[in-house]
């Protein structure tokens, strides 16, 4: 870890706008000494010499303004390159049997019948840049700890497979079976980097582009957070993402950079392809990307490395005396660089040489296929191998190397540098010949021109694929790789959840303060109470987590350095090297990949965390379910907390905090067990249950269950009652349960309520039976989306086993024989509830928030949306009256007498507040 020292300080530099000039005559003379430069030497020669100043003033750690960009030329100069110890001729041969593979795979899964597609031109521009890292950077996981974690670009994986391949890893028919998951099983290749479909090979998924740099951040920092509390040995892992420079627009791309600027994530490494190209067209066809996002990073406090070209450009450099060339590299746009990738030397050395009678003459002894052949960096191995060098060995702050590249690299000219090269997926015989003859390979025509193109491998014992291994071994194993080390957890005895299964006695509390509560006495338990992360953004004290502040502390690499502004109060605001707690500001999408991070500790590391993120339920799966998403595919583990959920609990906040369809949104995720609990005691089952499933070990999962569990919880107080001596927590679990059957009145009916409803229901109940004589039972939903989903995992198997015994569904199963008709309601949008209304046996009817939330008392709130305890009344009464139980008269007696109309007439209900 950097010390303090190597960090940059907060104020990195300034201009002296306000600081007086004490002693005038000598700033005199260094002014003169410019301005003599400037008239005798020129301008370009007293730009050298102020760079070279500010150059010596970093060295002698005098503060300097930062310079947004620097000349478009390569950072590291050539004289300070180090030896490259590869065998490049060797690795050259690798890299051409690579390129042509993953070619060959991509345009073999498009031949007739197939046409599943994939993408060529992405890995032909970045290939040498994996290649180098393969061969001499990337750390593999044979040495028992976690090895580096690399983010592969999306795109990329065809060039990742075909490595594999000449590695033995993959074969033949498994490139065949690429996008063909289903259908070529077992073989299937996933499109793209897929943890969950391939999950012994991909760690990451990454080609939700903009996700990748997000998750790469968080990953460097969660490996700083376990070393720093004693979790795992991370010091030797590096983080290094491969990024697209059109990827940069995306801004979960940039939004966190300042985040590891910030903690000196000196073990992450950015590696950004810029080869000018998004998907249609130029990423800035009339300015500069590598230019911008230098500025960019360097603003945010990076280190930047730009490796811009390849060592053909050296000698011309070399020449470059009064700067003409540097000056035209700096003024060609991106777009006009793009069309040189397309053209002959002639075109070059007429349109980028030729007006200037100095540039002419640098090229005069040069033939045009030589200008032709004047590369970008990204392209030579040597100057990659010194960018990466240079960024492992930089401390204190995160690299960002910029390689400039051509799309579409060696493929041939229909393909290189054109605007439609990212989705042109097949090549032609000519095409495959040009590119043969390209890469030197000894395929003959007659393969070529047979059918499919053949896979070429130069053989087992071959000198390059000895190299390959030989290289890998030395870099600790094969990368990708994902491994599952980490043991089931000795997880905590019935009695931590004693203290929530009681209830709360006369006092009233949320359910989001339940779980604090249980989540306090999870984080004592000698065995995983250090493995819990809790993860917030900028939101503890509005869920009652202030009260951990104290104990867990908050995380901060560089402690507290200034005195809390509350330091005097029993909850202090404390910041801590070793601090448990994730503050990750006001960023739910920095949150979520924290959260993610945690969540797949046990498969990084080998070393399991339990992440607890608590957010706005809102600001939840509406705004980050991407990366829900993504944490599904990188079999993440944890407990998601939606708080202050529902839409009219939180309604002073009003329309956008107004959250009633969150857990909709969860039921599209495989992923996602999520519940909606209204007490503390089934919050206690559902906790216990989800470490089981995710910690634990069982038959069918050894290693624990790659599930994460969510759970919406409420700002609103009532009082908890104690768990029935005879809970059905089976119920609890599989998501219905009769929580309180009905005692007394003579028409039967059932009423489903789910969170915060729950209570609503209770006194639906009372008033049905003490003035309508009607019996109504109260049933708890803890789950409509499991309920929803035993129920189609049923039907699925009727399906295919007709010639079986017919399953039924659980909600069937549990609500057969009652008799009534069945009301369900919650704080959710009726979509919820009505997920189950096919499996419910006789009338079934729901109520919900549908519509935007607003800001007024949650009582007029529940009156204007009908699902108040008396909208629930008319509600069952309406039931009654279709089933011919009651007379249709009462009803509009139930809507004068309750004024259901009046939302004003409402009791406004228990006061508002944050949790």
């Amino acid at each position: 870890m950097a010390s303090g020292s190597d960090r940059n300080p907060i104020i990195i530099g300034g201009l002296p706008s306000q600081v007086p000039d004490f002693d005038p005559e000598e700033t005199r003379e260094w002014l003169d000494s410019l301005d003599a430069a400037v008239d005798e030497r020129g301008r370009e020669r007293a730009r050298y010499l102020m760079l070279r100043l500010i150059e010596r003033a970093r060295e002698k750690r005098v503060a300097v303004p930062e310079m947004r960009s620097t000349d478009y030329v390569n950072t590291i100069a050539t004289k300070d390159e180090p030896f490259f110890p590869g065998n490049e001729e060797i690795e050259r041969k690798v890299l051409n049997a690579t390129r042509w593979n993953a070619a060959v795979m991509v345009s073999r899964a498009q031949r007739p019948g197939i046409g599943v597609g994939g993408h060529i031109a992405t890995f032909a521009s970045s290939a040498s840049l994996y290649d180098v890292g393969f061969n001499h950077f990337f750390r593999g996981k044979d040495g028992g700890d976690g090895g580096d974690q690399i983010f592969f670009q999306g795109h990329a994986s065809p060039g990742i497979y075909a490595r594999a391949f000449l590695l033995d890893r993959l074969n033949d028919k498994q490139l065949d079976a690429f996008r063909q998951e289903k259908s070529k099983a077992p073989y299937g290749l996933s499109s793209y980097p897929h943890p969950r479909l391939m999950p012994d090979f991909w760690e990451f998924p990454t080609v939700s582009m903009g996700l990748g740099p997000l998750g790469a951040i968080f990953q460097a920092r969660m490996n700083r957070y376990m070393e720093a509390r004693g979790i795992a040995e991370t010091s030797k892992s590096h983080v290094w993402a491969f990024l697209g420079d059109g990827e940069m627009d995306e801004p979960e791309s940039l939004g966190q950079l300042t985040l590891a600027a910030r903690e000196g994530l000196d073990n992450l490494t950015f590696v950004v392809n810029c080869n000018l190209q998004r998907l249609d067209g130029p990423v800035r066809g009339n300015g500069k990307v590598i230019q911008e996002l230098e500025s960019v990073f360097r603003g945010a406090g990076w280190n930047v490395i730009k490796l811009v070209w390849d060592r053909s450009w050296d000698p011309l450099l070399a020449q470059d005396r009064d700067g003409v060339l540097v000056n035209k590299l700096n003024t060609t746009p991106d777009g006009q660089f793009q069309t040189y990738a397309t053209e002959t030397g002639a075109y070059i050395r007429d349109h980028f040489f030729g007006d200037d009678h100095r540039l002419r003459q640098m090229v005069e002894g040069m033939t045009d296929d030589q200008i032709l052949h004047l590369g970008r960096g990204g392209h030579d191995h040597k100057k990659i191998y010194a960018a990466y060098a240079a960024a492992k060995a930089h401390k204190g702050q995160p690299t960002v190397i910029l390689a400039q590249t051509v799309k579409g690299w060696t493929l041939g000219p229909n393909f290189e540098g054109r605007n439609a090269t990212h989705q042109m997926k097949k090549l032609t015989v000519d095409d495959l010949k040009r590119f043969r003859d390209r890469l030197h390979l000894p395929i003959a025509d007659k393969e070529l021109e047979s059918g499919v193109p053949p896979y070429y491998h130069p053989g087992r014992d071959s000198d390059e694929i000895q190299y390959m291994h030989d290289r890998r071994k030395g870099l600790g194993g094969y990368v990708p790789t994902r491994v599952v080390r980490s043991k089931p957890l000795n997880l905590p005895e019935d009695k931590t959840y004693a203290a929530l299964k009681k209830g709360s006695g006369n006092q009233q509390i949320a359910t989001t303060m339940a779980f604090v509560r249980l989540l306090k006495d999870l984080m004592r338990d000698k065995e995983i109470g250090k493995r819990f992360v809790p993860i917030a953004p900028d939101e503890y004290r509005t869920f009652g987590m202030d009260s951990l502040f104290p104990t867990a502390k908050i995380y901060n690499p560089l402690g507290q350095t200034y005195e809390s502004v509350d330091r005097e109060l029993l909850l202090a605001y404390k910041e801590s090297p070793t601090g448990q707690m994730l503050h990750d500001g006001i960023s739910e999408a920095g949150c979520t990949a924290s959260l993610i991070a945690a969540g797949s500790a046990y498969a990084t590391h080998g070393e399991p965390l339990i992440p607890v993120y608590v957010f706005y339920s809102m600001f939840g799966f509406q705004r980050t379910g991407d990366q829900f998403w993504q944490m599904s595919d990188q079999l993440a583990r944890g407990f998601v907390l939606g708080a202050t959920a529902g839409r009219t609990t939180l309604t002073g906040e009003g329309l956008q905090h107004a959250d009633g369809h969150s857990q909709l949104l969860a039921s599209t995720n495989p992923g996602v067990v999520s519940y909606d609990p209204a007490f503390g005691y089934e919050i206690a089952h559902i906790v216990k249950d989800g470490l089981q499933r995710m910690y634990g070990s069982s038959d069918e999962h050894p290693h624990g269950e790659d599930v994460f569990y969510y759970l919406t919880v409420y700002n609103e107080p009532i009082q908890h009652p104690a768990e029935p001596a005879d809970v059905d927590a089976d119920g609890i679990l599989k998501g219905l349960y009769r929580y309180k059957p009905g005692e007394s009145g003579a028409i039967p009916a059932q009423i489903l309520a789910s969170g915060v409803a729950v209570p609503w229901a209770i006194e639906a109940q009372r008033i049905l039976a003490e003035e309508w004589n009607v019996k109504a039972d109260v049933w708890s939903a803890t789950s409509w989306n499991e309920l929803r989903r035993d129920a189609i995992e049923v039907e699925e198997h009727n399906l295919l086993h007709p010639e079986e015994e017919q399953r039924v569904p659980y909600v069937t199963r549990k609500l057969q024989g009652t008799e009534g008709p069945k009301v369900a309601v919650s704080d959710w949008m009726r979509a919820v509830p009505d997920q189950i209304s096919r499996w419910v046996p006789g009338t079934y009817q729901s109520l919900g928030a549908d519509g935007f939330g607003f800001a007024d008392t949650r009582g007029a709130a529940r009156r204007f949306f009908h699902i108040d305890a008396q909208s629930i009344v008319l509600a069952v009464l309406t039931e009654l009256a279709k089933e011919g139980k009651i007379d249709r008269s009462v009803l509009k007696q139930a809507i004068d007498r309750y004024q259901l109309l009046d939302v004003a007439a409402a009791d406004p209900g228990a006061a508002g507040g944050d949790a």
